[in-house]
């Protein structure tokens, strides 16, 4: 029993086991963390990963970056330089050595206008200045576009020849300032100001080529953030590379990847849209043609349709009688069938003598004469119903419900008057009234003009 107690208390551990462990312990003890330490030791074998120390003047930790992340990196690493990294905890399990992966380095200097870019859009996003529902749409056809940017950039350049390919008739408005510098959030928000004042252009581009986070960081200016957001006129931001974001990006209407990308979305493929127009000129002209034919075609179809009342008051009648004469045919029909049915019963009644199978008969020849009232009252009320409904059709469409209405028609020489070019003046018509008819002479005619 001792001896079994003593193989249960101890565990063995291979190398690469307690390795692999300890491995699992770093990484779920630490989530992803961030670390400001200098560049030493730095290593760029052929596999493209990078190799090196992070350390500070009391400590140092191996670190590794490979490749997918490091050529991300908007800087060239070297010995001696203070970095900022966001990094996973880890252990190279081969050697047991514990070191930093890392996943993402820049300049200290940089890091810290990081942390204050963060703070700065925490700030307007909690002020509810990035919501999707005070975004405006861009114009379809703007008059004329503004361009708030640095006169001699290559932004500048980018944008005015996206512009002159999709729509050279649209001018171009441009709002210098400076987009690098001490001075350019002041000459940004200036710019801005004039635009909105003067009310000349109906899309605003605000831009300019990359660059690192400090030569951007103009366009981290919190009020030109909060400017772009109360602009009257749409803003779209258009600033350095894909990759690269800024305040004005979050707060403005549109954000662009880059300058020529923000001329593509305010600048209208003005040929494309002519082509448009002109399908567009068709499909009207054919959906007009359609819309003045149809009626044209209808009273030529309801004229040739059109008959005299008594002819269809004729045909009304035959159908009715047509009708009728089927639901005696019918009513005799089933009677009939009935009858038979009730003599076949009878005979049944007659070879059954005991009294139960007369009772059962008795009843079930009640029954059936009920069934048959029932059926017969259901087929007269169907027929009657319908005999209403032709009678309504009948009078709805006869004249003398359409002279109840308040019209009248007048005849000459016993043919109705359809146009005011067969009669003149001086001459006497007869007018049809609902209840009765009247003679008139003629005091003047006047054709409908158009």
């Amino acid at each position: 029993m001792h001896t079994d107690l003593a193989s249960a208390e101890r565990r063995i551990y291979s190398v690469s086991r307690l390795n692999l462990e300890a491995q699992g312990l770093l990484e779920g003890g630490f989530a992803l963390i961030w670390l400001e330490a200098e560049l030493s030791n730095l290593s760029r074998p052929a596999s493209g990963h990078l190799y090196f120390s992070l350390k500070d003047d009391r400590a140092q930790v191996n670190a590794a970056m490979f490749r997918g992340r490091n050529q991300l990196l908007r800087f060239q690493p070297r010995n001696g330089l203070q970095v900022l990294v966001r990094a996973r905890v880890t252990l190279y399990v081969p050697r047991g050595s514990y070191q930093l992966v890392i996943e993402h380095m820049e300049e200290a200097g940089e890091g810290r206008l990081r942390q204050e870019f963060e703070r700065l859009k925490a700030l307007l996003q909690q002020e509810g200045l990035f919501e999707p529902e005070r975004k405006r749409p861009l114009p379809t056809l703007p008059r004329q576009i503004g361009v708030i940017t640095s006169p001699s950039g290559a932004a500048l350049h980018d944008i005015l020849q996206v512009l002159r390919r999709r729509c050279p008739q649209i001018p171009v408005l441009i709002y210098p300032s400076a987009v690098q510098g001490q001075d350019a959030p002041a000459q940004l928000r200036a710019a801005l100001a004039l635009a909105n004042a003067r009310q000349e252009c109906d899309v605003l581009i605000l831009g300019r080529g990359g660059g690192s986070l400090e030569d951007l960081w103009a366009f981290n200016d919190e009020q030109l953030a909060r400017d772009v957001a109360a602009s009257a006129i749409p803003v779209v931001s258009a600033v350095g590379h894909e990759v690269d974001s800024a305040l004005t990006d979050f707060t403005a209407d549109l954000r662009a990847p880059t300058p020529s990308a923000a001329a593509e979305l305010v600048g209208p493929d003005l040929s494309r849209v002519a082509q448009q127009l002109g399908l567009q000129q068709q499909r009207l002209a054919r959906a007009m043609s359609r819309t003045l034919s149809l009626p044209l075609e209808q009273l030529r179809h309801l004229q040739r349709r059109l008959r005299h009342p008594r002819e269809q008051l004729e045909q009304y009648a035959q159908q009715l009688d047509e009708l009728d004469g089927r639901l005696r045919r019918a009513l005799h029909q089933r009677l009939e069938q009935q009858r038979s049915h009730l003599h076949y019963l009878e005979r049944r009644l007659r070879s059954q003598s005991p009294s139960a199978t007369l009772l059962r008969a008795r009843q079930q020849l009640d029954s059936q004469r009920r069934r048959l009232d029932a059926a017969i009252q259901r087929r007269l009320q169907q027929r009657q119903d319908q005999l209403a409904t032709l009678g309504h059709r009948l009078h709805t469409s006869s004249p003398l419900a359409t002279l109840g209405r308040g019209y009248a028609i007048g005849f000459k020489q016993e043919q109705a008057l359809r146009s005011v070019s067969q009669v003149s003046a001086g001459e006497r018509i007869m007018v049809r009234l609902a209840d009765g008819r009247l003679e008139a002479d003629v005091v003047s005619v006047t054709p409908t003009e158009g």
